[in-house]
């Protein structure tokens, strides 16, 4: 019996738990949010869809004990409204996640939930961080969507621009899953050729192709004000890669020994969570980015870190 939890049922968690009853990929979903009014509407919702679908699945709403026995857990809280700032910066909703995401971490662990975790609640790669220190799982059993939807952006540009499938395309984003990603063209293949080749073939614009697959989210966010359907996408084949024993190779946020810190690069991914990380034949210039990516991830939670402590003593001292 495959079992998953969705905390957070706002347009991403929605759409993810859509996702999953729609495709028949769990049998059992447990659905949780401090909403209740929403929450209980959303599993109204799924019970209703499932008389159209040839699957069924079991529902449960708000009840923390069925974690217990879940193998996967994803995490969707969060406000995508706090990340409209003008350098559309994802650690904008940090001072929202810092918040919630020990409330939720100390539910997972007073019910004994020992299974994966998969996070997209923003920042990824520190929530991720944070997730696998309260809760103590191992630290291949947690981790991030990442950079497995700006992968999958660049790779739909990349195959806008020659005309092919973005499935065609093969190659990663890596670093944070936010302004200090980059793509690493040394490892981008289509059409059976390295495209740092074709790029001179058919003068492609690179620097270009990154920056929109970099601002693809906010491109979305300005339409709607909202994402869903591309990260929901990222974290239900993550699920399954769990779910399944996949084994697959995915650009996802795993913790790197050599930087010290979560952040994405290409992992396999099974049923025991990361199973294998892979060691990349980066250029220099790459490699530098990465490390500099990596700076950047753990700089700016030392900094968020100081600045709640700073802000929850003032409240202390007011109360």
């Amino acid at each position: 019996m495959r079992k998953v939890a969705v905390v957070g049922m706002g347009h991403v968690g929605a759409t993810v738990a859509h996702y999953l009853v729609s495709g028949g990929f769990t049998d059992e979903l447990a659905l949780f949010d401090t909403n209740e009014a929403k929450v209980n509407a959303d599993a109204l919702d799924l019970r209703d869809a499932m008389a159209n679908l040839p699957f069924h699945t079991v529902l449960t709403v708000n009840d923390w004990s069925q974690v217990r026995d879940c193998d996967v857990v994803v995490s969707t809280l969060g406000k995508s409204k706090l990340v409209d700032t003008p350098d559309h910066d994802r650690f904008a909703e940090f001072k929202f996640t810092r918040t919630q995401v020990p409330l939720v971490a100390k539910k997972l662990v007073d019910n004994g939930f020992h299974g994966m975790l998969v996070d997209v609640t923003n920042p990824c790669d520190v929530i991720t961080s944070m997730y696998q220190k309260l809760t103590g799982l191992p630290k291949n059993h947690v981790m991030g969507t990442g950079t497995l939807l700006d992968s999958a952006r660049m790779r739909a540009c990349v195959g806008d621009a020659l005309h092919v499938d973005s499935r065609s395309v093969v190659g990663f984003n890596l670093g944070e899953h936010g302004n200090s990603q980059f793509t690493a063209w040394s490892t981008v293949r289509v059409l059976g050729k390295r495209v740092l080749d074709l790029a001179k073939e058919r003068n492609l614009d690179l620097a270009d192709l990154e920056e929109r697959a970099r601002q693809g989210g906010y491109m979305v966010y300005k339409g709607k004000k909202y994402t869903n359907y591309g990260v929901a996408t990222a974290a239900v084949r993550l699920t399954n890669a769990l779910l399944s024993d996949a084994r697959t190779e995915m650009p996802v946020s795993n913790y790197r020994e050599e930087y010290g810190t979560y952040l994405s690069y290409p992992a396999v991914v099974g049923r025991d969570g990361v199973m294998e990380q892979l060691h990349l034949d980066l250029t220099d210039e790459e490699e530098k980015k990465l490390v500099t990516s990596a700076n950047y991830i753990k700089n700016r939670l030392k900094k968020e870190e100081e600045r709640a402590a700073q802000a929850d003593k003032k409240n202390e001292a007011v109360g």
